[in-house]
């Protein structure tokens, strides 16, 4: 997929907690029940585009570096911008 700087991007982060936040998805509780993982969608916005590489940037300023190619990372479309535009810049 090729990205370009200025581009809204979605991404997949996999946690696990005690206590999964409202914003959970596929929530899966562990063997004895004693925690939770689930995925939280992240919004972010591409600063900086490489070979492999892009650099993102988060809502509150804070920069990451992620393979270009991550199954986890995904342009966002026309609907996700109208559902989550509170969640973008």
């Amino acid at each position: 997929m090729k990205f370009k700087v200025g581009d809204f991007v979605i991404y997949q982060k996999w946690k696990s907690s005690t206590h999964p936040s409202l914003r959970a998805k596929a929530i899966h509780p562990a063997q004895h029940g004693e925690t939770y993982s689930y995925a939280i969608e992240k919004f972010w916005k591409v600063v900086r585009v490489c070979d492999d590489t892009i650099e993102i940037e988060t809502r509150r300023g804070k920069r990451r570096v992620l393979d270009q190619h991550d199954d986890a990372l995904r342009k966002t479309g026309l609907i996700d911008r109208l559902f989550f535009k509170d969640r973008f810049f």
